[in-house]
């Protein structure tokens, strides 16, 4: 069994789960920590973690940040770098066609709420966002959706550009790659995100808040659904009242961010009530945690608040990668984790598919 002790002061209550040392109060923060992630990597199998003190330390860093930041960056990835600067450089692209051009995937309930949205049809908490995407959702590639998807209001394709010409054949091999993920081999995902990546980040969380690496797999998130965005923030006027992104949580269970370099825009709030700002770090996803990790963890990591202030003179483009849990998952906390929040579960259970149309239902003007 993984034997982690937490290397950080003032916090104020333990617990035990097995062997693992859990944490309970939050503590504030200053910036966003750096995570070398390789050793999670460096093996295709399991992590042999009671073998490994790199991975070890690993999962400690991972399950600090997650408890005390809600947001970490990941370097030693393995993606390549010039494919996540390929995504962004094709959003750019796109972003610079005309109105006409890209309303030629204009999102719309026929198309299962995939495809372009304007400036300012996106909406946090009732108020215009300012910037513009094109979403797309798990996808199955020609193939029968699931019978729980059948009449869904996500039920759709997603809708390609056919300018720029690459953008779809490279999105596509993302894509495709998908369902070797799930046969166990190494792939890229949509945005240059590894599936296996992804996984791997949650066999870390998983082992820090159960002491087993697969209590994220099978009916939780053993088919992840998943969903990314290529979103586009227009340069805005020197003024807080006008945000490309209005202040939330995310939805799911882990976001992995490629955001263009050298342009400050996106913004983490932390227990103080101040604005940290998550400055892009070369060759690193920004990662956060969402609101069903909340609920599995019943509290023990929270969400962390943030919001895209774009006020500089730079278009921005920034590439979020949610990897989620099965589309069917029923979320309730775990009972590993309610044994040391004191034994009653904090939040209601839910299925993840029905919270995330709610939400997506009401995103748009």
């Amino acid at each position: 069994m993984l034997k982690a002790r937490s290397v950080l002061s003032g916090i104020k209550r333990r617990a035990q789960v097995g062997n693992l040392k859990m944490t309970m109060a939050k503590i504030s923060f200053s910036s966003i920590p750096v995570i070398d992630i390789s050793p999670l990597l460096e093996s295709r199998s399991t992590p042999k973690v009671q073998e490994n003190s790199n991975t070890r330390r690993v999962i400690n860093e991972i399950d600090q940040a997650c408890r005390n930041v809600g947001f970490f960056y990941v370097q030693g990835h393995g993606v390549p770098l010039d494919m996540m600067n390929q995504v962004r450089q094709l959003a750019h692209e796109f972003f610079t066609l005309s109105t006409d051009e890209k309303y030629k995937i204009k999102m719309s309930s026929a198309s299962g709420w995939r495809g372009y949205q304007r400036v300012g049809e996106n909406v946090t908490k009732g108020v215009s966002d300012m910037h513009e995407a094109i979403d797309f959702l798990q996808d199955y590639d020609g193939g029968d959706f699931p019978a729980f998807l059948h009449d869904h209001p996500l039920h759709g394709r997603n809708l390609w550009p056919e300018t720029p010409t690459s953008f779809r054949p490279v999105c596509k091999e993302y894509l495709s790659a998908v369902q070797e993920a799930y046969c166990g081999k190494s792939c890229i995902l949509a945005g240059g995100i590894s599936l296996d990546l992804g996984k791997r980040i949650m066999q870390a969380i998983s082992l820090a808040l159960t002491g087993v690496h697969d209590s994220f797999e099978g009916s939780r998130a053993g088919s992840p659904f998943w969903l990314f965005r290529v979103i586009g923030y227009p340069p805005l006027e020197r003024k807080i009242t006008e945000v490309g992104c209005g202040e939330h949580t995310d939805y799911g269970l882990l976001t992995l961010v490629n955001q263009d370099e050298g342009i400050r825009a996106l913004q983490v709030k932390n227990q103080a009530g101040e604005w940290i700002w998550a400055d892009p770090v070369p060759g690193t996803f920004v990662v956060n945690i969402g609101d069903m990790l909340k609920i599995w963890s019943n509290g023990l990591y929270m969400p962390t608040v943030h919001r895209v202030l774009n006020d500089n003179s730079k278009y921005r483009v920034s590439v979020p990668y949610f990897y989620e849990p099965n589309f069917d998952a029923l979320v309730k906390p775990l009972d590993s984790c309610k044994q040391v929040t004191g034994g009653e579960s904090k939040f209601a259970s839910v299925v993840y598919g029905e919270h995330l149309t709610k939400k997506v239902l009401n995103n748009f003007k």
